[in-house]
């Protein structure tokens, strides 16, 4: 007989089926009688019905897992499907509980390692490929330091620099133009903070998201300012957004250097901060790769197929 199970709204898919789907093959080696085909939030399963039954017991065993931890490996899977608790994740690795209580935890070396090289520097740069959670990772850091009272404020910016469209043909006001740009951001934070409370933290300013070009002329103190896609920013332009830094403020630039939109004859100012900042105390540089990445499993081939082939 055949079965449809349907994963629970909830369960982050790139968490449950693991990194090159290693969770979900541990899973089907577990049930060798059945046949298991995963896509989405659908698991279809084909064998006799005991068979069947069973893996979907042990299956949501594992989803309530997933789900309450925000975290899945083989070794918590296996510990699940002998009827036992694995340990709770590492106390360190969490960063803070979001909607939901949602567990937010860095997921990966170089996420454990901005997290802890966060408490010790004042300016971070975070580079890296696609999906390696550089940009979810330091905003969960500003949203925890704004819950823990350490900072008044969250200011969260991007360039407008256009990925092949055009700015001017978009609809709408300069909001309405902008936005699109900046939804990434928008979606992290709704992954963090209750919409209620959300909105309210953007009605009083207390996180605001704005263009970098919005930023001349600020000095930023008591607040975490992030800076993603940085990668697009002129030499000047990044200069200007460092020396924004007031007094206990933190800063951390985001972007992936292997995806730099500006005309061939501009360099990056990303590229050029971190040759001249490289040594100075105080400021730490986090460079993420292909093994922190944590969307679907085939976001890491994707990267690597570029990163072989070259670009065109």
């Amino acid at each position: 007989m055949d079965r449809i199970i349907e994963l629970n709204d909830n369960t982050d898919t790139s968490v449950f089926y693991g990194v090159n789907n290693r969770n979900i093959l541990c899973l089907k080696n577990q049930h060798p009688d059945l046949r298991i085909v995963a896509r989405g939030y659908q698991v279809k399963v084909s064998g006799a019905e005991a068979s069947i039954n069973r893996f979907e017991k042990n299956l949501r065993a594992v989803e309530r897992f997933c789900i309450a931890n925000n975290t899945l490996n083989e070794q918590q899977i296996l510990t699940l499907l002998h009827g036992d608790q694995p340990q709770e994740y590492q106390k360190e690795s969490l960063i803070l509980h979001g909607v939901n209580g949602k567990s937010i935890v860095a997921r990966s070396v170089n996420q454990k390692r901005l997290v802890d090289l966060y408490e010790e520097n004042d300016l971070l740069f975070a580079t890296g490929p696609a999906g390696s959670g550089k940009t979810y990772t330091a905003i969960a850091l500003a949203v925890r330091a704004l819950k823990n009272r350490e900072v008044k404020r969250i200011i969260l910016s991007r360039p407008a620099v256009e990925a092949g469209e055009k700015l001017g043909f978009l609809p709408g006001d300069m909001k309405d133009k902008i936005d699109p740009y900046l939804q990434p951001l928008y979606d992290a934070l709704m992954d963090m903070i209750p919409g209620a409370k959300l909105n309210e933290y953007m009605e009083r300013g207390t996180i605001q998201i704005a263009p970098l070009a919005f930023m001349r002329g600020r000095t930023l103190s008591d607040a975490v300012v992030i800076l993603d896609e940085a990668q697009n920013t002129t030499s000047s332009q990044l200069k200007m957004f460092l020396t924004r830094l007031g007094i206990n403020g933190k800063m951390i630039v985001t972007g992936d250097l292997t995806q730099i939109d500006l005309p061939a004859s501009q360099r990056s100012g990303l590229k050029d901060a971190i040759a001249r900042l490289r040594d100075i105390k105080g400021i730490a540089i986090v460079e993420f790769n292909q093994k922190d990445i944590v969307r679907h499993p085939l976001v890491s081939r994707i990267v690597d197929a570029y990163a072989r082939q070259g670009e065109s």
